[in-house]
């Protein structure tokens, strides 16, 4: 599977849970704009060096007018450890059966070392205060992603 989403595309309603057990839904962002951001699993190299480049970086987000979202198939328990450890200032969503991945196209075949799995392909949406697509990242740069996005 791969992304078929395109920019101008509106983006995929989705409903998951946060670190908080919260409902998150994308229309809690109307009239916002959000970095929907799909990582692979928290406190892997790459997916943490993702989400503290987006910490360090989150007032110029936020001065800019955005959000921030995560979303991996890890647990509520795991997520509220990793944003504890990092001190991440926004949520992450548990997306453990990988609906919203799909949703997104994210959830696709990956190769290591020769084998062959299904995972999260690494990837954002920028989503505008309308709900439409402004950008898609599919080579992320985990260590300045906010270079990417800004």
């Amino acid at each position: 599977m791969a992304i078929t989403l395109r920019i101008g595309d509106k983006a995929p309603a989705f409903t998951g849970v946060n670190e908080k057990g919260e409902k998150v839904k994308l229309t809690d962002y109307k009239g916002k704009k959000l970095v929907l951001y799909f990582y692979p699993k928290d406190n892997t190299p790459g997916c943490t060096a993702e989400a503290c480049d987006l910490r360090d970086n989150y007032s110029s987000f936020q001065t800019q007018g955005y959000e921030i979202l995560g979303v991996s198939p890890d647990s509520i328990v795991k997520h509220t450890k990793f944003i504890s450890k990092f001190e991440l200032p926004f949520s992450l969503l548990a997306d453990e059966d990988n609906s919203i991945a799909i949703t997104y196209g994210v959830w696709g075949e990956k190769s290591m070392y020769g084998r062959k799995y299904m995972g999260i392909l690494r990837s954002t949406f920028v989503i505008n205060e309308n709900g439409m697509i402004d950008k898609i990242i599919e080579k992320v740069d985990t260590k300045s992603h906010t270079k990417q996005l800004l």
